[in-house]
């Protein structure tokens, strides 16, 4: 299966390479990067995410959470893209669009530019109904730019399946954006 790529005018959303593990482990043992998640990631569980993300180009029909590459240094700065969730939630099934950038690259207009490719492809290209995003209550960051994406946000929190009842990161906000192009 050949895996499709998008492009922004600053950005190259493609697969992934062994050449990307350096860049996605530090990514991923980030405390800063990592905040709303329940841990930081060791070189195996980073590996081992990069290869379930891989496999999903495959079963996906050539999309996933995509590679973002800088294309002014070739850099990876971390990734972007599409998800049918494993786990059951109350909005099941659905596709999520989600991100994760190093720190470093952050504030700098790059996740909007990369996620709003994506919904194009997502709607013109999979014909998609609606796209989710979903992060944890305390993580406005991400919930900045599912705003400024127009994603629209439920009234109703729900909890995280994998996570505990009670734990911190449990609670989480959903939001929604419908395909313009199909009616509800």
């Amino acid at each position: 299966m050949s895996i499709i790529e998008l492009e922004t005018p600053r950005l190259r959303l493609r697969g992934w390479t062994e050449q990307d593990k350096p860049a996605f482990f530090k990514m991923n043992s980030s405390t800063e990067v990592m905040r709303y998640f329940p841990s930081v990631l060791d070189k195996a569980q980073s590996d081992h995410l990069m290869s379930q993300i891989m496999a999903r180009f495959d079963s996906q029909g050539g999309w996933g959470l995509w590679a973002v590459e800088l294309k002014l240094t070739g850099e990876l700065i971390g990734f972007v893209g599409l998800n049918i969730p494993r786990y059951l939630f109350p909005f099941s099934p659905c596709t999520e669009i989600g991100w994760r950038l190093r720190s470093e690259y952050w504030r700098q207009g790059y996740t909007t530019e990369a996620a709003q490719v994506v919904i194009k492809f997502a709607f013109e290209q999979l014909k998609l109904k609606e796209l989710v995003a979903f992060t944890a209550v305390s993580n406005t960051p991400s919930e900045a730019v599912m705003k400024k994406l127009g994603m629209h946000k439920d009234a109703e929190h729900f909890n995280h399946p994998a996570l505990p009842e009670g734990h911190w990161l449990s609670e989480h906000v959903l939001y929604r954006l419908q395909n313009p192009e199909i009616e509800s």
